[in-house]
């Protein structure tokens, strides 16, 4: 008796700079499907990771091919589906989807996704949050007027806090206004003021919500609590579970659910930021694609895989997901320099760091010579200390020791405000 051997699906995976590395891909395709990395290396982020991906698998290289030239070549690798874990590449991603037949975001939703300014309208118009936000045109003070101050000023489309910058009065609204790097389009958004007591005192005043979403169902996998943010606006880490009391977790859980519908998300995996204010919880930002540094600490908190899981969906297929369950808290606290432009001449007290209590990893990239700009946002920090604590008191000793114990120093510098 023969049979046919079934055939293992293959998944287009657009890497770009983002929130899975090509061994994180691997790791997650195993016994599920191969992958098929698309690259195009005139980016910056898939040419650093060039060599690993060719070393792994197969690589369709679409350097300076057109759009209708990686839609040919996609096809011909016959693959079963495609996804993206960079915010740079949603757009690309949903149109080769669309062209090829496959599940993904809607081409239409796209900008919704990216463009901070057409997502804050659709909330807006929703009924589910109206934040004040405007157009850095040619003339800044329009945009002053329309939303006022404390504002943000940010790219209208980016990831990481890349550029982004809090202004508290009309003269540092203009300033900073005037000072933005040409050919980015850049947008003033009110500042929502996060309270401290909801999350504590020592915790950041946000969190964020991870969800899968498919035709049948959307669902939140967990809330990911945050260290809190370095000036202006840098991630200093996470943490599962995160310190909300139940109140505050229902009332986050809620609101991301309305954003999610108001956005019409029917595919894949979504990452949102939420402010925790004293009026309640108020979106930040809803992202199209897995948060960066979320797969790691999921996985290690409670064996979830979200890489996996997007790969499931990219397939088309229902993904089985178990309810979080937690032993301690796991953590990631990244090693945070002062808000500075400038280069780093020595750093020390890393070999300390993994003789701290939990310590799991220490992982650095603070070389001397190494130019260091708090304007890269969360791609400025030196390293990351991974690890796990028997409760929340615990993991507050361990974070304030790492920052007593890692002490990088510059040649000179460049404050925030300059």
């Amino acid at each position: 008796m023969t049979g046919h051997a079934r055939r293992t699906p293959r998944v287009a995976v657009l890497y770009d700079l983002g929130s899975a590395t090509p061994n994180d891909i691997l790791a997650g395709a195993h016994r599920l499907c191969e992958i098929v990395f698309v690259a195009d290396f005139d980016r910056p982020g898939a040419a650093a990771a060039r060599a690993a991906m060719l070393d792994l698998a197969e690589v369709v290289d679409v350097t300076g091919l057109d759009a209708q030239e990686r839609l040919r070549l996609l096809a011909d690798a016959a693959v079963d589906g495609v996804v993206t874990f960079s915010e740079y590449r949603l757009a690309e991603t949903a149109w080769l989807a669309q062209g090829l037949g496959l599940p993904y975001h809607d081409v239409e939703l796209i900008p919704a996704l990216v463009d901070k300014l057409v997502q804050r309208r659709i909330l807006a118009e929703a009924g589910v949050q109206a934040t004040r936000c405007a157009v850095i045109g040619d003339d800044p003070a329009e945009a002053l007027e329309r939303v006022g101050v404390p504002a943000v000023i940010k790219p209208r489309i980016g990831a990481g806090s890349l550029h982004t910058t809090r202004v508290d009065s009309a003269e540092e609204f203009l300033a900073t206004a005037a000072a933005r790097p040409a050919g980015m389009e850049f947008v003033a958004e009110e500042l929502l003021e996060g309270d401290p007591r909801v999350a504590g005192e020592f915790w950041g005043d946000y969190v964020s919500v991870e969800s899968v979403h498919t035709p049948a169902a959307s669902r939140q996998v967990c809330i990911t609590g945050k260290f809190a943010l370095a000036e202006p606006f840098r991630e200093t880490g996470m943490l599962l579970p995160a310190t909300l009391p139940p109140e505050a977790t229902a009332e986050v859980l809620t609101l991301e659910a309305a954003a999610v519908r108001a956005l019409d998300i029917a595919h894949g995996v979504t990452h949102t930021e939420i402010k925790l204010t004293s009026d309640g919880p108020r979106i930040i930002e809803v992202n199209g694609r897995l948060g960066g540094y979320v797969p790691e600490i999921l996985r290690r908190a409670t064996g979830i895989n979200l890489v996996r899981v997007a790969l499931e969906v990219a397939l088309g297929r229902e993904p089985r997901i178990p309810a979080p369950r937690h032993r301690g808290v796991t953590y990631q606290y990244f090693l945070t320099p002062p808000a500075v432009a400038g280069t780093l001449t020595s750093v020390s007290g890393v070999a300390e760091l993994a003789g701290l209590p939990g310590v799991r990893n220490v992982e650095t990239h603070a070389e001397p010579g190494r130019l260091v700009d708090w304007r890269e946002g969360t791609q400025s920090h030196l390293g990351v200390v991974y690890g796990s604590a028997p409760d929340h008191d615990a993991l507050r000793t361990v974070a304030e020791s790492i920052n007593a114990t890692f002490r990088p120093a510059f040649a000179s510098s460049v404050g925030a405000g300059a």
